[in-house]
């Protein structure tokens, strides 16, 4: 359906979205895994298309201080990766190394084959003001192509929050997060199998940010994600490549909680090893707080709100299914502004019910 699943809140995903990242992270940690082990004698032409980057010790500094001090990776296809460290440690440099933009000082990056990138930069990416919103995003034709099927413009701009109104309206009437999500609509139409994203929610609104977390999710190619956002980072990437200072590199399966968890845990390991062995203070435990308990009208409506919103995104999907298709707007007899106003009518309901379902699911 197209009801956006993360619709509750930005911090708070629904258990499909965690069950498919989880699938995607164990599915990294195996290959690693699988490649640590073993040496596989494989033909290159099975692989064709699913190794994306190669990493072999590669070295790299800045006037003789170590930005990156022999590190090895491969990168395959599917893999969302994020890049994080501090401001200076070498981020930029070293997606531009993975991309071959920067020749490394010692070892070697080697590319897959039929690599096609993409990038997202919403600030240097130029939209035409004379133009609707449309036609900046596919001027020549009213239908597109996504994954081989076709589309109507106007309901694909709706996966990215645009009424068919908006969509035929001038781009000089939107507002900076609704342009954002334009250069988004623009860069899913690229026919790209690597997207590149340096810090791509700085600016952008919390709805844009949900959009964008849920496209990176769906998107089936590679992804190389630079950013300073914790969650952000935790609900898309599938592993981190964590700059820790001094040329050293390591990558963690998960995202920057888990990165965090272990530097933790290393400096608590760190810390206990130096301290010397002290009696240990008596501790006394604070009774916890009563939790509150359900009443009987709440209990009800937690049973009852799954199949509510079934049936609302139901008739959501039935509506849209009806709009995408080209002849509903060769149709004289179609109501496009009362059906837009019900879709519209049908998204707000359905995150009220997943706002309750949530609120109730957390105290019962």
């Amino acid at each position: 359906v197209w009801i956006r699943k993360g619709i509750q809140a930005r911090r708070t995903r629904n258990e499909g979205r965690v069950r498919a990242l989880k699938k995607m992270r164990d599915e990294r940690a195996e290959r690693r895994n699988v490649q640590g082990k073993t040496q596989l004698s494989v033909n290159e032409s099975q692989l064709s298309g699913r190794k994306v980057i190669t990493v072999d010790d590669i070295h790299y500094a800045w006037d003789k201080e170590p930005i990156i001090d022999g590190f090895s990776t491969k990168i395959w296809r599917g893999d969302k990766i994020g890049i994080v460290g501090l401001n200076g440690s070498g981020k930029t440099t070293l997606l531009n190394l993975l991309l071959k933009k920067l020749e490394p000082q010692q070892g070697s990056v080697e590319h897959g084959t039929k690599l096609e990138v993409a990038y997202f930069d919403q600030h240097r990416a130029a939209l035409d003001e004379k133009l609707t919103v449309a036609e900046n995003v596919h001027p020549h034709s009213e239908m597109v192509s996504i994954n081989g099927k076709q589309r109507h413009i106007l309901t694909y701009l709706q996966d990215f929050l645009f009424t068919p109104h908006t969509s035929r309206s001038p781009i000089t009437k939107l507002s900076g997060g609704e342009r954002a999500r334009l250069l988004l609509a623009r860069l899913f139409l690229q026919p790209a199998n690597v997207l590149v994203l340096d810090e791509p929610t700085n600016d952008l609104d919390i709805e844009t940010v949900e959009l964008l977390e849920e496209r990176l999710l769906e998107y089936q190619g590679t992804l190389l994600l630079v950013s300073h956002d914790r969650s952000f980072l935790d609900n898309v990437v599938t592993s981190t490549i964590a700059l820790e200072g001094d040329g050293q590199i390591n990558e963690y399966i998960g995202g920057c909680d888990e990165w965090l968890q272990k530097e933790d845990a290393k400096k608590a390991n760190a810390a206990a090893a130096k301290k010397t062995a002290t009696k240990p203070a008596t501790t006394v435990e604070t009774p916890k707080p009563a939790e509150r308990k359900l009443t009987n009208k709440e209990r009800e409506a937690l049973k009852t709100l799954p199949k509510t919103i079934e049936k609302l995104e139901t008739e959501h999907a039935k509506l849209s299914e009806k709009m995408a298709s080209a002849e509903y707007y060769q149709d004289p007899k179609s109501k496009l502004n009362e059906d837009s106003k019900r879709l519209e009518e049908l998204e707000a309901l359905t995150l009220k019910a997943y706002e309750q379902w949530e609120s109730l699911a957390a105290e019962s």
